[in-house]
């Protein structure tokens, strides 16, 4: 449908939740970077000039001498990974850019689903009030039937009246689907990332639509693998028992080698004497042997939150699972319904044409005329809105299966976690 591939479009250029999403994988890569980085040696290169001016005392007094150096340094540091602290930490990061990306994912099928569902809803709701509105075109027929039988005397009084009641009352429908057309209409301009009612009214192509085909009879296990938000809680647990390694790791020592070499003298011109070259080699190994309990309760903590995020990756697997069952068993159920209301519609009209011409032979009563047209319009809304109840089901199977379920996953770092050494 030109029409839903024009929407669809713009919501995923424009959609406020997606860039609030691109920009979180952003940060994401960034920590990454840090972390990454850490495992690295840090390089760092100084230039000095120190003057300074002291005092000493000498005999019976006491003098002053000013002095400079200058100096021109570098220095490399690295914090040796022994018990894998810094490791862990990276493959951390890495886990949650994972699903941070999983994240952005999930948001853009759901964006996509929620543009198709406000289409899908927008052209019922046009439809629907087309309908109303050519139920007030026929109401009005009937009414001036009614009208000129009463005033020859051949209906009664209260005939009469139930017909103008009738009219008044389809004419009141109209607002309240207005109010529903354009607040839908509403939603579709936020979604889209424009300001609320500057985008124009869709075209209505709902009833155009192709048929859809026969959803899948049943899906595999494996295939709930390619839901972004399933891949995201994986990741996040496999980020939280690389924190328990982390926490592990802070319960012993840690291990700095640095090593510094430059020029120092005490004029800038000596800086290229053989003899102002100076360095020096540091190893610093520092140990928290004690913390108040503090080392082992974040480790504590760590394995709890890890236990935690198993939990929930489990849980999001059986909701998952019960979403893709509720929406075949909905899309089965709505696709019985719409056949048998289908045939329901065309009796329902049927009946209501033979009831008005006897109405107006004189053979049935007005409330005959009066039954059939309120059966054949709720017939008719009731098709309208199963309609729409089996494209809902449709958009929550595809979202369900995690998009589109033809496409083939990408296999990218950040799903292969485990460490390799």
């Amino acid at each position: 449908d030109p029409t839903t591939d024009e929407l669809v479009a713009q919501a995923l250029e424009n959609n406020t939740d997606l860039r609030a999403a691109t920009a979180r994988v952003l940060e994401a890569r960034g920590l990454l970077g840090v972390a990454t980085g850490n495992r690295l040696p840090e390089i760092s290169i100084g230039a000095q000039r120190d003057r300074r001016q002291s005092t000493f005392d000498f005999g019976g007094g006491r003098g002053s001498a000013m002095t400079s150096t200058y100096s021109l340094t570098g220095m490399v540091s690295w914090q040796v990974d022994v018990f894998g602290r810094l490791k862990r930490a990276q493959q951390a990061a890495l886990a949650d850019l994972g699903a941070t990306e999983a994240d952005r994912e999930a948001i853009l099928h759901s964006v996509v689903a929620e543009t198709v569902r406000l289409r899908s809803r927008i052209a019922t709701t046009q439809q629907l009030l087309q309908l109303q509105r050519d139920d007030v075109v026929n109401w009005e027929r009937t009414y001036k039937i009614v009208e000129r039988r009463y005033n020859r005397g051949v209906a009664s009084a209260v005939e009469w009246r139930l017909a103008k009641e009738n009219l008044a009352a389809s004419r009141a429908l109209e607002p309240g689907t207005e109010y529903q057309l354009r607040a839908a209409q509403l939603a579709l301009d936020v979604l889209c990332g424009r300001q609320p009612g500057t985008g124009e009214e869709p075209a209505r192509t709902l009833s155009d639509l192709p048929p859809l085909e026969a959803p899948p009879v049943s899906v595999p296990v494996a295939l709930l693998d390619r839901r972004p938000d399933l891949r995201a809680s994986e990741l996040r647990a496999a980020s939280a028992t690389f924190d328990v390694g982390v926490a592990l790791a802070d319960l012993y020592p840690d291990l700095t080698i640095s090593a510094s070499g430059g020029r120092q003298a005490s004029r800038l011109n000596q800086l290229s004497d053989p003899t102002s070259v100076v360095w020096s080699l540091v190893m610093d190994a520092s140990w928290r042997v004690f913390a108040g309990g503090a080392l082992r309760a974040n480790v504590e903590a760590a394995e709890a939150r890890a236990e935690a995020a198993a939990a929930d990756y489990a849980g999001a697997v059986l909701r998952a699972l019960q979403e893709v069952e509720d929406a075949l068993v909905l899309e089965t159920t709505a696709r019985q319904r719409y056949d048998d209301v289908q045939t329901r519609v065309t009796e329902a009209l049927a009946a209501e044409e033979l009831a008005t011409q006897r109405y107006e032979r004189g053979v049935d009563p007005l409330i005959t005329v009066l039954e059939t047209q309120r059966r054949r319009r709720a017939a008719q809304r009731d098709m309208i809105s199963t309609r729409q109840d089996v494209w809902d089901a449709r958009i929550n199977l595809i979202l369900a299966l995690g998009g589109d379920w033809q496409r083939t996953q990408p296999d990218d770092e950040a799903t292969a976690l485990a460490p390799k050494e």
